[in-house]
C-alpha cells in the first residue's frame, strides 16, 4: 500500500509554518458557551491553555491579533447579550485589541475580517478556537479563497460529539482528528501546539 499524501505534497504548494512575529494571530469564538452552555466541548480545557499560551507569546511579541466572536441567539447559543456569549477568561481580549463579531461560521462572511487583515498587512494567518469543524473549519477554507496563507494549531482547537447518519455518536476526539487531517491536505499548514511556534 503507498503512502498517503496531502494534496500539498502532490502539488509542491504546501508552505511552512507560519511565526508569531510575521502573521496575524486568529483567535475564533473563545465564549463562554463551549464551557457551560448547551455546546460543551470535552476538550476545552486543554485548548484553551494552548490558546493562552498563543496569546501571552503574540502579545509579548507585539504581535498582530484579531479576536472573533460569534453572535448566537438572544436567550439561546451564543447568546450576544447573556454570558454564554462573553468570551472565556483565558482568552478575552485585551483593551484595543480588535475583535470582529459574525453571524455565520465563517468569519468573513458578512464582516469586515478581510478589510482589518489588509490594515494588519499580513498574509499568514495563525488560527485557532472552537468549534473544529464549524467556524474554524469554514474560516480557514475561506481564508484560502482571499489568498491568505493559514497556519492552524491543532491543540489550541477543540468541539464536540456529533451524530452520525445512523444517530450514532462519534467522538469529539475523532472528529476533531479528521477534520484537522481535512484541513491540512489543502487549506492549512498544520503544527502540534503552540510551542511548535516558539
Amino acid at each position: 500500500m503507498s503512502h498517503a499524501q496531502t494534496l500539498y505534497q502532490l502539488t509542491g504548494r504546501g508552505h511552512a509554518a507560519a511565526s508569531l512575529g510575521h502573521a496575524t494571530l486568529l483567535v475564533i469564538d473563545a465564549q463562554e458557551e463551549y464551557r457551560s452552555g448547551v455546546l460543551r466541548l470535552p476538550g476545552l480545557d486543554a485548548a484553551l491553555t494552548e490558546i493562552a499560551s498563543l496569546l501571552a507569546a503574540a502579545r509579548a511579541a507585539g504581535s498582530a491579533l484579531v479576536h472573533i466572536k460569534h453572535l448566537g441567539i438572544p436567550g439561546g447559543l451564543l447568546d450576544p447579550q447573556g454570558p454564554r456569549g462573553q468570551h472565556l477568561p483565558e482568552a478575552t481580549p485585551l483593551p484595543g485589541e480588535p475583535v470582529v463579531e459574525k453571524r455565520l461560521p465563517n468569519a468573513f462572511a458578512g464582516t469586515n475580517l478581510h478589510e482589518q487583515l489588509q490594515q494588519l498587512g499580513h498574509l499568514d494567518l495563525i488560527i485557532c478556537g472552537f468549534m473544529s469543524h464549524s467556524s474554524v473549519s469554514s474560516t480557514v477554507r475561506a481564508a484560502k479563497d482571499f489568498g491568505y496563507r493559514c497556519t492552524l494549531v491543532d491543540a489550541a482547537c477543540a468541539t464536540r460529539d456529533l451524530p452520525d447518519s445512523r444517530g450514532e455518536s462519534v467522538a469529539a476526539e475523532l472528529v476533531h482528528r479528521l477534520e484537522m487531517i481535512a484541513l491540512a491536505d489543502n487549506f492549512a499548514t498544520l503544527v502540534p501546539n503552540a510551542q511548535a511556534l516558539a
